[in-house]
């Protein structure tokens, strides 16, 4: 009886610390591996994306976090070195970034083999359609570029553009842009009558231009991002080109407004509300979520500094604060089991006010960003401002 009593003493103490240990384990540090663009063509959105995650919270969801930032210089194989560095040696329990397009895609290898989920800062649609066995693990802060391109096309067909020139990146992030603003122009009854290719470290695109500028569009698309977009468009300035210019959501940033100068006064682009918070209309759902980011980050950056980018980036702690709870009731973080956790946990997201939009993610949808995400701005006395249709 004796025996008995002791063995029963032993298992409550057993299970005990294994309780223990369980509790202990939930309240494990998260470690979010962060992978920017701080330097090369594409620096001015890494910066003002980190510069945003500085202002982000100590904890996440409850759990002490440690952010570990790399660069990958605006370059796809060092991105993916990167990666591989932070889910090998750091053991991070996600990875946020990139920020572009191609260094999205090369590294969903890495992330998928690694069961690692990824959100990423980039505008196109291809790291996360179709949903597939590697696509499953990435996720998008930013609109779809088809969501941008339908904001853009209706804002044209109503401002009286029947014709349309197209210069964009030789990538994929340009390859997105005309294939969706192509569909969308369609359906508005546009006419695409030129397009061009430029590379994001061309110091000319004289020849694209003329050539764009001979087909006589009522208006020309350029569809870059950051401070390289800034060219073509000073070049249609330089060559006397008086049509519409437009730009694509990848130009928010103000060294885009530095760079270009006087020759981007004007410009006409497709956003998310983060970026025109203080001109939206009051009725807007994202207004409430997008000043109260607005007020923090020009609080310590300036007036007039917020980009699509910084709000992007800082939306990311918002989507995590939200799914990290749900993900510590399945497994502790620093685990496999985590990971795969968080990863359901996000795409379980639901009605998520962020700086950018709404949010309801779901196994179909690794964006989950409606019609409510995307305004069209308009550059004026170089600051972004709200449109309306």
């Amino acid at each position: 009886m004796r025996s008995t009593l002791r063995g029963i003493r032993l298992s409550g103490v057993v299970l005990a610390m294994t309780l223990a240990g369980i509790a202990t384990a939930a309240r494990a540090d998260i470690t979010v591996g962060i992978d920017l663009s701080s330097t090369g063509p594409a620096a001015a959105i890494g910066i003002a994306s980190k510069n945003a995650m500085q202002l982000w919270p100590a904890r996440i969801g409850g759990q002490k976090a440690h952010y570990i930032f790399l660069d990958d210089a605006s370059d796809p194989g060092t991105a993916v070195k990167n990666t591989r560095k932070l889910i090998s040696e750091n053991k991070v329990d996600v990875i946020v970034g990139p920020n572009i397009t191609p260094s999205a895609l090369a590294m969903l290898d890495p992330v998928s083999e690694a069961q690692t989920p990824m959100i990423t800062l980039i505008g196109s649609a291809v790291v996360v359609e179709p949903q597939d066995a590697k696509r499953r693990w990435a996720f998008k802060m930013a609109a779809n570029d088809s969501a941008m391109a339908d904001v853009m096309t209706r804002y044209m067909a109503n401002h009286g553009i029947k014709t349309v020139g197209f210069i964009g990146f030789a990538d994929a992030y340009g390859e997105s842009w005309l294939k969706e603003f192509s569909k969308f122009a369609e359906l508005r009854k546009l006419k695409l009558v030129a397009q061009e290719r430029f590379n994001r470290t061309d110091t000319s695109v004289t020849g694209q231009v003329l050539k764009v500028m001979a087909a006589k569009p009522d208006a020309i698309l350029v569809a870059g991002s950051g401070t390289p977009a800034a060219l073509p468009q000073r070049t249609l300035q330089e060559r006397g080109y008086t049509g519409k210019i437009y730009q694509t959501h990848g130009i928010a940033t103000y060294d885009f407004v530095r760079v270009g100068g006087k020759d981007v006064e004007g410009t006409l682009f497709p956003t998310q509300p983060g970026v025109v918070a203080k001109s939206l209309p009051a009725g807007h759902p994202a207004r409430a979520a997008a000043l109260a980011f607005t007020k923090q980050y020009e609080a310590k950056y300036g007036a007039d500094t917020v980009t699509q980018f910084a709000a992007d980036a800082y939306g990311v702690w918002d989507l995590l604060n939200d799914a990290v709870p749900r993900a510590v009731k399945v497994a502790a973080p620093g685990t496999p089991a985590f990971r795969v956790a968080l990863r359901d946990a996000l795409e379980s997201t639901h009605n998520l006010a962020i700086p950018n939009g709404i949010m309801n993610l779901s196994p179909q949808d690794h964006v989950g960003l409606d019609q409510r995400a995307g305004v069209m701005g308009q550059i004026k006395n170089g600051k972004f401002v709200y449109v309306s249709d």
